[in-house]
């Protein structure tokens, strides 16, 4: 598994295309935050909710970006069937690919730290709630980790990198945001709006971004990662 977890790394960060990716990334939030308008320099406190509310959607476009190339490139190029000679499982091969998908998106998010701290320094008064930004940074790596097998899951769909980044983009756009949006439909008020916003991952997000560590939602996104995991071996199963 770990060989297959550096070589995505290598192939990731071998080209130019995967810095620029990363590098676009930290521009768009930079840009956000604290240069356009409404930025979190004139809120007149120290928050990063902005950033924490921004982060997901920008994550929709990098995650795909880097995902798409994980099986569908090797289906293309026919290095799967030697991927497929190799004394491992389809589990294991899985989890390489996903892992080293999964470190790529970590490191595009440790340099936001950076904007943490120039919030605390400049704030005069009361600081940034740790515990709060602790629980959004959690919030996002578990955001990161379902985003990324849904990719990966995707990818063993198609050998097209176009047609993976486009499934990926879609079904990590309607898993996020597609479920609230359903719920505040009338038809669903009074009860099933609740059981239907539940089942998307962005109300499972905010919840744990409030710094509130709950099980149910550990639950939901292991049971979400799991869920594709399996699905993607079955795709290869089926190859």
């Amino acid at each position: 598994m770990w060989p297959l977890c550096k070589k995505e790394l290598r192939q990731f960060f071998g080209s130019l295309t995967g810095y620029m990716a990363v590098a676009v990334f930290l521009i768009a939030a930079g840009l956000v935050l604290f240069v356009f308008e409404d930025n979190i320099l004139d809120f007149g406190y120290a928050s990063l909710d902005r950033f924490f509310l921004l982060a997901p959607w920008l994550l929709l476009l990098l995650i795909p970006a880097i995902t798409m190339r994980s099986f569908a490139e090797e289906f293309r190029t026919g290095t799967y069937e030697l991927l497929a000679t190799q004394p491992i499982t389809k589990a294991q091969l899985v989890a390489g690919k996903y892992v080293g998908a999964l470190l790529v998106v970590i490191v595009a998010l440790l340099p936001t730290l950076v904007y943490a701290v120039a919030v605390e320094s400049l704030a005069t008064g009361q600081g940034l709630d740790i515990g709060a930004v602790l629980g959004s940074y959690l919030g996002l790596v578990l955001l990161s980790s379902v985003f990324t097998m849904i990719g990966v899951y995707c990818s063993s769909l198609t050998a097209n990198t176009v047609v993976a980044f486009l499934l990926a983009l879609v079904a990590c756009a309607l898993l996020y945001y597609g479920f609230a949006a359903t719920s505040r439909l009338p038809v669903f008020s009074g009860g099933a709006d609740y059981w239907i916003e539940w089942l998307g991952i962005d109300q499972h997000y905010q919840s744990i971004s409030r710094g509130l560590i709950d099980s149910r939602d550990l639950i939901y996104f292991i049971s979400m990662v799991l869920l594709f995991f399996v699905l993607t071996i079955r795709n290869l199963l089926q190859r």
